[in-house]
């Protein structure tokens, strides 16, 4: 069976790609900080099949990120990281001149640092895997100019060069950096208190964008969600 690390995979788009990939087959390793949801998350997508290992922590912590790989590799390897755990900086967001230096500073941690420290714990197992993969999610707000999101897309726009560059350095790997659009999800609510949100796509519509992903393994690249949906 191939096996994938999705961090973040409590809620929202983690845990529906979570769900996804356990109904194709795939065994899993799942990271968030709150081992009660994560522990829900996981049930379900034993529920479809898979085998599924369950590591609580902050994936800015060296050991924890150490932990998912061993877990990885007991479960046979590692096919595919998913680097979706993020944080905004900023609940609700705010402008620049407004935007606490320690809020951004925990978001580049999360949203940069923390999956360049994955990556490099990962990439002995993905070299030696048959169709090794990195999925690592973008964002709008990385090349659009937003008001009040000009933090959090920093750090994103600063995950989407990485991406660029390993995609460089790996070129017998497909690495994606992907981004999903809008989704209705506690991160958006929270970003945009009083937004209404009911005709945004949920992350269960987006998370078949990403089988497509893995089944067609196009180039690596930088991909758009609602591009792909609307070519399909």
């Amino acid at each position: 069976m191939a096996v994938a690390i999705v961090t973040g995979a409590s809620k929202g788009l983690g845990r529906a790609l979570a769900h996804a990939l356990a109904a194709e087959g795939w065994d899993l390793v799942l990271d968030a900080r709150k081992a009660g949801a994560l522990e829900e998350s996981a049930e379900a997508a034993r529920a479809r099949g898979a085998r599924v290992v369950t590591v609580p922590g902050d994936v800015t912590d060296p050991g924890h990120r150490a932990d998912l790989v061993a877990a990885a590799r007991e479960l046979g390897g590692l096919d595919l990281l998913v680097n979706n755990a993020a944080i905004l900086g900023a609940e609700p967001l705010v402008p620049l001149d407004r935007h606490s230096l320690d809020g951004f500073r925990a978001a580049l941690e999360v949203n940069v640092v923390a999956p360049l420290g994955l990556l490099q714990e990962s990439l002995p197992l993905l070299r030696t895997a048959p169709a090794g993969a990195v999925i690592n999610l973008s964002s709008d707000a990385a090349t659009e100019p937003y008001r009040t999101w000009g933090a959090y897309g920093a750090t994103k726009a600063a995950l989407d060069q990485l991406s660029a560059v390993l995609a460089v350095e790996e070129p017998e790997l497909r690495v994606w950096w992907v981004d999903p659009g809008g989704m209705r999800t506690d991160m958006l609510a929270a970003a945009e208190p009083g937004e209404d949100l009911s005709g945004t796509p949920t992350p269960a519509d987006v998370a078949p964008v990403f089988l497509r992903l893995l089944d067609e393994r196009p180039e690596s690249g930088r991909y758009a969600v609602p591009a792909l949906l609307d070519v399909r």
